[in-house]
């Protein structure tokens, strides 16, 4: 039985003895790493971190991008007593020093030279820390290399063979496993700690629910630091897939063709990505492959509505469906590699206009819904079961209920045993056992759960009417013309927004209707191509209640990003932030008689 993850680790080895446990690119080609090399390189740097003093409940920082490494240290720390704290590499140096002394950690394990040297400028003010070990072949003075450890865990592995199985075995379901710091949209990291049962309790409901097997090979890109990703590889080797690294964000789309994957997990920017270049490609093409498009997708959505509801298809539908799949929907699922059995998506809403036209094309995501508390999934869409613009039904033994004020609380076995170091919050978080997530939705008939925003996003406008401005921003991420977009309006007239135009197409527009512009900041003060804009959101949100419309923008001339603070490295937008750093923009949307 499967209780903790040192023994799901011991499963894997003994249950899925295959090649290509894991395959990661060297020298532009997919190399594979067996179940068996997996398997010795885990129980000899785990023996190896015993070596170096660790023992258990003491904290092992991992600061790396996603690698087969990154899984193999997490795994050795656990099983020998360790609890694993992950850093994003994308943070800067004085965020990873914060988690570095907030965690106690006792060893620091980084991936390369350019985290290695965010380590460098902070490593002084480290009481705590004892050793530093880099994935890199060599390293500098004071810091022992991935090798080397193992090397000495190889040594004590042939002196004492048993010894690694017991140090594994003490690990109990409720021991903990990790402290994992949330992105801070609205404050302080906090650590969130994880037990044992609380990720095995999760991998086990979800694979109740969605099918994986040995016969999948999966494509992991996010950051293993990300709980939803963590939780996605623990499912994987649970099950055997096998698990393909892409070398990085950039290139999923490249390493997608090379590895041919049967699924992904994905955050809604990927998806948001595709679309956009599906549509673009598709305004771009004569009229008549156009209109070929568009009647293939409106033949899509009925097939697939039809399919959802359990109807039968009409043989002429099914015929116009394998025409419409040879014409059009054949050539974008090449480009996923062609093997796609479905993506799961989470981490943030997705837009239900980008869930539709996915299906309609064959390629199935399913919408899950969970946070960093909840190990992290709450709920999901099934394979069977699919309401777009859900987040699905729980998973087993996960219990949802709304409070009054419309929040949405958790119960199970998956909810976390608190923030480390910080019992107020724990307390204002678990109450009754309730994990209060701050998201406000509803659960329907059919108890799938329907998401409206965060409970600290809710605008609410000078006039006393409140709105979501999530579900707002999805549907204006979809045209064409807009790349990002943060809707504003907090105690305000009206609602306005932020605009990140797609320049390349903001720039073809003002082409080809002689709108002249020498450069971006030129095109963003044109007060036709400003006009255009709104003119494009006005369309994009023809349903919204005469409040919620956008009535004035701001154009933006870059992207937010990660090391200007203004987004998490989950791709969430820390709204406080980007307000206060835009504010003369936004106020002067609100002087009176004045434009953007």
């Amino acid at each position: 039985m499967v209780e903790t993850i040192c023994q799901l680790f011991s499963n894997t080895i003994q249950s899925y003895p295959r090649e290509n446990l894991m395959l990661y690119k060297k020298e532009g080609q997919y190399v594979p790493i067996s179940t068996e090399e997996f398997g010795i390189k885990v129980r000899h740097f785990s023996l190896g971190l015993k070596e170096l003093g660790l023992n258990p409940e003491d904290k092992l920082v991992i600061l790396s991008e996603t690698r087969p490494e990154w899984v193999m240290t997490d795994i050795a720390n656990l099983c020998a007593g360790g609890i694993t704290v992950p850093i994003y590499p994308s943070l800067i140096a004085e965020q990873i020093k914060y988690i570095v002394e907030n965690s106690d950690a006792k060893i620091v394990v980084y991936s390369d030279s350019e985290q290695g040297d965010k380590v460098a400028e902070i490593r002084a003010d480290f009481s705590n820390v004892t050793h530093y070990v880099t994935f890199e072949s060599e390293a500098p003075d004071g810091v022992l290399t991935f090798d080397q450890v193992l090397e000495k865990g190889k040594e004590i592995f042939e002196e004492s063979p048993d010894l690694f199985d017991k140090a594994a075995s003490l690990a109990k379901p409720d021991t903990l496993a990790s402290i994992l710091y949330t992105s801070g949209t609205t404050g302080v990291p906090k650590g969130v700690m994880l037990t044992h049962n609380n990720f095995i309790s999760n991998v086990k409901g979800v694979t109740d629910v969605i099918e994986f097997s040995n016969k999948d090979t999966v494509l992991s890109w996010l950051p293993l630091s990300h709980s939803f990703e963590r939780i996605a590889t623990y499912t994987y080797l649970y099950k055997g897939c096998s698990i393909a690294y892409a070398e990085d964000m950039l290139t999923v789309g490249q390493n997608m063709l090379e590895v041919q994957p049967t699924v992904v997990i994905g955050v809604p920017r990927l998806f948001e990505k595709v679309y956009s270049a599906v549509m673009d490609n598709v305004l771009a093409s004569p009229p008549l492959k156009r209109k070929i498009f568009f009647w293939a997708t409106k033949v899509g959505r009925e097939f697939g509505q039809k399919t959802l509801r359990g109807e039968p298809i009409p043989k002429f539908l099914e015929l116009k469906r394998k025409i419409a799949h040879k014409l059009v929907f054949s050539k974008i699922i090449a480009k996923t590699g062609g093997r796609i059995r479905f993506f799961v998506s989470g981490a943030a809403p997705l837009s239900k206009d980008i869930a539709e036209l996915f299906y309609a094309m064959g390629l199935i995501v399913l919408e899950g819904y969970g946070l960093t508390e909840t190990s992290p999934i709450i709920s999901a869409n099934r394979l069977e079961k699919i309401k777009f613009g859900s987040v699905g039904p729980p998973i087993p033994d996960v219990e949802v209920k709304i409070a009054e004020d419309g929040e949405i609380l958790a119960r199970g076995p998956n909810i976390m045993r608190g923030y480390y170091k910080m019992e107020e919050e724990t307390r204002e978080a678990i109450k009754d056992g309730w994990f209060y997530t701050g998201d406000i939705g509803h659960l329907d008939e059919d108890g799938f759960i329907f998401i409206t925003d965060r409970k600290k996003d809710i605008i609410v406008t000078a006039g006393g009417k409140n709105v979501a401005p999530q579900p707002i921003e999805n549907v204006l991420k979809t045209n064409t013309y807009v790349t990002d977009v943060l809707v504003i309006g907090d105690r305000r007239k009206f609602m306005s927004a932020l605009v990140v135009p797609n320049f390349e197409k903001l720039e073809e527009y003002a082409k080809f209707n002689n709108i002249p512009y020498k450069d971006k900041q030129d095109l963003m003060k044109n007060e036709d191509i400003v006009k255009f804009l709104e003119a494009e959101i006005d369309r994009a949100t023809p349903n919204l209640a005469s409040y919620e419309k956008v009535k004035k923008i701001a154009l933006l001339d870059r992207e937010f990003t990660i090391a200007d603070g203004e987004i998490t490295p989950t791709f969430k937008i820390k709204r406080n932030i980007v307000e206060k750093k835009y504010k003369d923009l936004i106020d002067a949307l609100y002087v009176e008689g004045k434009s953007a």
